[in-house]
């Protein structure tokens, strides 16, 4: 999955250590502060619903910039070159704005807990037990990678046994959520945030002058590489080459409609930390307020790639030598003085704790409530779920050390994380797109639909790919059409499904289709109603500056304005 390669050791001190001590004890602390607002089950799993805009918005971009994410897409502009700003530009920027503006509306307004929870008032039970299967197993899944990849990469540049990185970094993880819940893993995101902005920014400054600025950045490349891997379209047309295998319209489809909605609308990792938000316009914004810094990551992500590329031009050239997974790595040994080599590791560390962190609590969050309280341990008091919500997040730490070792086959990590979301996110995406726009899709539907799109995504990757009868250049093109097989033969089923069984009352979708008026309606338990999605705004949330359309749409032109230098 991940190798690095040797000589990557990295000359730390006591200063670099002490900076690392710091930062766990900072963490705990974090913890054991927000223990004190737990005292029900809602504090543990969605902070209370209580949390300001700016703390869930930085906490949602912080979810997602695990450690795999820096080092798989560091990796992926190191191997693709500037197409690998299609992760960002199209592949997330947009897909965030739609949650933002459309979907929050559904997830918040119906006081759901999980995504999940979600499909359960729209399709019923039986699209409710296998979505939260899938999520269950995909979060261990992603969860176990980030906890592998951080041993193997602190083994290669600290020198620390795979076993004592995995039980140190997995310790403070499962101590800072159990004592304080998602709260403490949201402040702690936060954090962790800034901690790897601090390692990464003076990375890619340092890397920059070592190469000569961006002039000789874009030199060095075009002369080594051609004047395309520098550009994020050129050689896309189809039938046409180019170092991503894949052309336009599987990127636009594939990546940018199919597996990016899949994966930003539906991922619970993610939409757990909207949901925790203080009112629905707070839960609103925060995609929308992380999908700025989400724009700029590419600067400290995949412009270090770029920049290691040149500084180790073997890089991914030898099975034995330097891999593409090293750029980070390498730039950190050769560029980095101690005391910032201290600060760097830190927030490698933080990112690892951050992705998995997330994980971790939406994984404890639909076991413990879509699937333990709802199917097997019905009605009990609210302290018996608080309690297995703590060891079901022991249980989530637990699984995740034993689960990346199924990734082994892959050289780039990106890669397998894509293809988890291809098989698990945008089957999920289908049936949550149609069943919110199509009043007359049936519970039926909902259920084949799922289980028809994560079937078919398989099937693609591990016959028609992986035994050759199907040409795709690359793992990644290869994810892309996994994602568009999955989104068709899943709309296709819930359509066909949808015309031969009876749809739900018009009543029972109040406040779940778009185009319905909400309505009170039962929780998942029967108890008590929960309300729609009316709201009044909270004071000041009428300002200009926290309009979602305007930051919704500020966000889509300044993506799509930072297009320009990668166009020509």
């Amino acid at each position: 999955m991940i190798t690095l390669a040797e000589g990557l050791r990295l000359p730390t001190n006591g200063l670099d250590y002490t900076i690392l001590a710091l930062y766990f004890v900072v963490v705990l602390g974090i913890g054991f502060a927000a223990k004190r607002s737990v005292k029900t089950s809602l504090d543990f799993f969605l902070s209370g619903r209580s949390l300001p805009a700016w703390v869930t918005g930085l906490a949602f971009v912080a979810a997602n910039l695990g450690a795999t994410e820096i080092l798989g897409m560091a990796a992926n502009g190191a191997q693709y070159g500037a197409y690998t700003v299609h992760w960002y530009w199209i592949g997330a920027i947009p897909a965030m704005v739609f949650l933002g503006l459309v979907m929050m509306p559904f997830y918040y307004g119906s006081k759901v807990r999980s995504v999940p929870e979600f499909l359960l008032h729209r399709f019923g039970p039986s699209s409710h037990l296998l979505s939260s299967v899938i999520f269950a197993v995909s979060s261990v899944l992603i969860a176990g990678v980030n906890l592998y990849a951080m041993a193997i990469v602190l083994q290669a540049l600290l020198g620390w046994p795979q076993w004592v990185a995995i039980v140190i970094a997995g310790f403070f993880v499962l101590a800072y959520i159990t004592i304080g819940g998602l709260s403490s893993a949201i402040y702690n995101e936060v954090l962790q945030f800034f901690v790897i902005l601090a390692a990464l920014i003076p990375l890619t400054i340092v890397g920059l002058k070592r190469v000569g600025g961006w002039d000789g950045l874009t030199d060095s490349l075009n002369s080594s590489h051609g004047d395309a891997f520098l550009t994020a379209w050129k050689g896309t047309g189809i039938g046409e080459g180019n170092p991503l295998g894949a052309n336009w319209l599987t990127i636009v489809l594939g990546l940018g409609f199919v597996m990016s909605f899949g994966y930003w609308t539906t991922n619970f990792a993610e939409v757990q930390r909207a949901l925790s938000a203080k009112n629905l316009s707070a839960a609103k914004r925060t995609p929308l307020i992380a999908a700025f810094p989400k724009i700029f990551i590419p600067l400290v992500v995949v412009v270090p790639g770029l920049i290691a590329l040149v500084m180790e031009p073997t890089l991914g050239k030898s099975k034995d030598g330097l891999q593409y997974n090293d750029a980070i790595p390498v730039l950190m040994r050769d560029l980095l003085p101690n005391g910032v080599l201290g600060i760097a590791v830190t927030g490698l560390l933080a990112a690892f704790m951050a992705g998995m962190a997330a994980n971790v609590s939406s994984f404890n969050t639909v076991f413990t409530n879509d699937i333990w309280a709802a199917y097997l341990k019905k009605g009990r008091e609210d302290a018996y779920y608080l309690k297995t919500g703590r060891v079901v997040t022991a249980v989530g730490v637990l699984t995740g050390m034993g689960t990346a070792f199924i990734a082994a086959s892959f050289s780039n990590i990106m890669n397998y994380l894509q293809t988890l979301f291809s098989f698990f996110n945008v089957p999920l995406f289908v049936v949550f797109i149609i069943g919110m726009f199509w009043k007359r899709t049936s519970a039926a539907a909902g259920f084949w639909g799922l289980l028809s799109g994560t079937v078919a995504a398989m099937v693609n990757y591990f016959w028609l790919y992986k035994q050759g009868i199907i040409a795709i250049p690359s793992d990644q093109g290869a994810n892309f059409v996994s994602s568009i097989v999955a989104f068709v033969v899943g709309a296709l089923v819930m359509f066909v499904v949808t015309m031969v069984t009876k749809p739900k009352s018009v009543e029972s979708l109040a406040g779940l289709v778009y185009g319905t008026l909400p309505q009170s309606r039962p929780d998942s338990t029967g108890g008590t109603p929960i309300p729609g999605m009316e709201e009044l705004p909270a004071e000041g949330d009428d300002a200009w500056y926290r309009k979602p359309a305007l930051l919704g749409w500020g966000a889509i032109i300044l993506a799509a304005l930072c297009y320009i230098p990668f166009s020509f």
